[in-house]
């Protein structure tokens, strides 16, 4: 029996170096027990067995998906993750394919693992709130988190981006990663019962969030780590429970809605706060489709809540159209920016962003079956139409597209840019006119199922 002890939990080089000297000296995996320094029974050092490993000769190639796997895997707190991945680097060495049978139990399994870790990195960004330690020139800000599994290092570069601007702690029990504003540093975990004592900026966060926060946003998986969570009452105090037509409903777009948290299609989600999904009742007639979530928008974690939400708001009011009643969306569900200072400015989503996207738009689509979609951009409009399509060559019009109508008008931010204060009164009322055309396609549906 080969007895392997690695460094750490995460220590995945450890575990790649054993495990290709393993496959390359044709051990099976019921020839190996893996171990983390400390945490299991005494062992030696080095790789035990009779006859001795020789050193590795020659070398083995595997699909470099099943890398980025493993290291993701790696991080899931399930006791057999080594001796699991180790089970399939052993396979893959005889099938090079066995990644793509989806059904295999191993392979589910890893995928599972992976999907988790994710889902709790993406947690860990969401969820944290610092406390100020100390004041002026001596303060440290300082969160409390506690891990499902061990996405400290892998989330701590968030956030290192998100705030860079200001010194920062996050402490867990297993490892505690620090930012002096120019290197992100890993130290040993510490108990809760050390975590700085201070609670001057948790106080002000607490009656901020108490106005801001909607109740039904806070997942019971979250709100042990959220120190607003003291201020929402429970859900039988203020939520009433839906008719059983509206849960069913609802569960179709939660169901997307969950899935769609841990999206991994393009790189817009590694310094992004949160998927920004839709937002809008299952029976909406109209579904409104913008470019990507703003800053508001990627805190709050809705869309349209921010100075274009606003004015998107009071066009609709003058056109007659209840916002409570269309289903509100973006073309990109994940903030893309570039930070300038404490600034993150908005950056304009590619072709390769969109169309790595636009399976979410597709099935908000098929769940939704609105009667028109309202395109609302150069960016919504070749999402829609999934080709480049100009604005002023298309608006005004109903356009026939796959079953449904689909109508083309500017952004609302095209209108807050403009510096001219008589150019930006002539092209508002030209977007009202524009939700007009979709107001009256509602009134004239109304008429026909009276």
């Amino acid at each position: 029996m080969h007895h392997i002890i690695l460094g750490s939990e995460t220590d995945f080089d450890g575990w790649r170096s054993a495990a290709r000297t393993l496959v390359l000296n044709d051990v099976t995996p019921a020839d190996v027990t893996w171990t983390v320094r400390g945490h299991g029974p005494d062992q030696p050092e080095t790789s035990t067995a009779e006859p001795p490993l020789e050193p590795p000769h020659g070398t083995f190639n595997v699909p470099a998906k099943f890398v980025e796997l493993a290291k993701t895997a790696i991080l899931h707190r399930d006791a057999e993750r080594f001796a699991l991945l180790y089970r399939l680097l052993w396979r893959l060495h005889r099938d090079h394919d066995l990644l793509d049978v989806a059904d295999d139990p191993d392979v589910a399994r890893i995928h599972a693992m992976a999907k988790a870790v994710h889902h709790e990195a993406q947690r860990m960004r969401t969820s944290i709130r610092f406390r100020e330690i100390g004041r002026e020139h001596t303060s440290h800000f300082v969160a409390w988190f506690e891990p499902q599994h061990h996405v400290v290092e892998l989330a701590a570069p968030f956030f290192a981006s998100r705030f860079a601007d200001m010194p920062w702690s996050i402490l867990t029990s297993d490892v505690c990663a620090h930012w002096d504003g120019h290197a992100v540093s890993i130290t040993p975990g510490i108990s809760e019962a050390g975590m700085p004592a201070g609670h001057r900026l948790e106080e002000i966060w607490q009656r901020h969030y108490a106005v801001i926060f909607n109740p039904a946003r806070l997942a019971a998986k979250q709100s042990r780590n959220s120190p607003e969570a003291s201020t929402i009452k429970p859900a039988s105090e203020s939520v009433t429970p839906p008719e059983p037509t509206m849960i069913r409903h609802a569960d179709r777009l939660s169901a997307l809605r969950d899935e769609a948290a841990d999206c991994r299609a393009c790189h817009l989600y590694e310094h992004a706060t949160q998927t920004v999904f839709g937002e809008g009742p299952q029976s909406a007639q109209v579904m409104l489709v913008g470019e990507q979530p703003g800053d508001k928008e990627d805190l709050a974690g809705k869309p349209f809540v921010g100075p274009a939400g606003q004015m998107l708001d009071r066009a609709l009011e003058e056109a007659g159209i209840d916002r409570k009643k269309v289903y509100v969306t973006n073309a990109v569900k994940h903030f893309k920016f570039v930070p300038r200072g404490k600034i993150r400015l908005h950056q304009k989503p590619n072709t390769p962003e969109i169309k790595a996207c636009r399976q979410w738009y597709e099935r908000e689509l098929a769940s939704i079956k609105p009667d028109l979609v309202v395109a609302m951009g150069a960016t919504a409009a070749q999402c829609v139409f999934n080709r480049l399509t100009p604005i002023n060559k298309n608006r005004g019009r109903l356009i026939d597209l796959e079953g449904v109508k689909a109508l083309v008008t500017v952004h609302p931010s095209y209108l807050l840019r403009l510096p001219d204060e008589d150019a930006k009164a002539r092209e508002y009322q030209r977007f009202v006119e524009d939700l007009k055309i979709a107001a009256e396609l509602l009134r004239k549906r109304a008429r026909a199922a009276a």
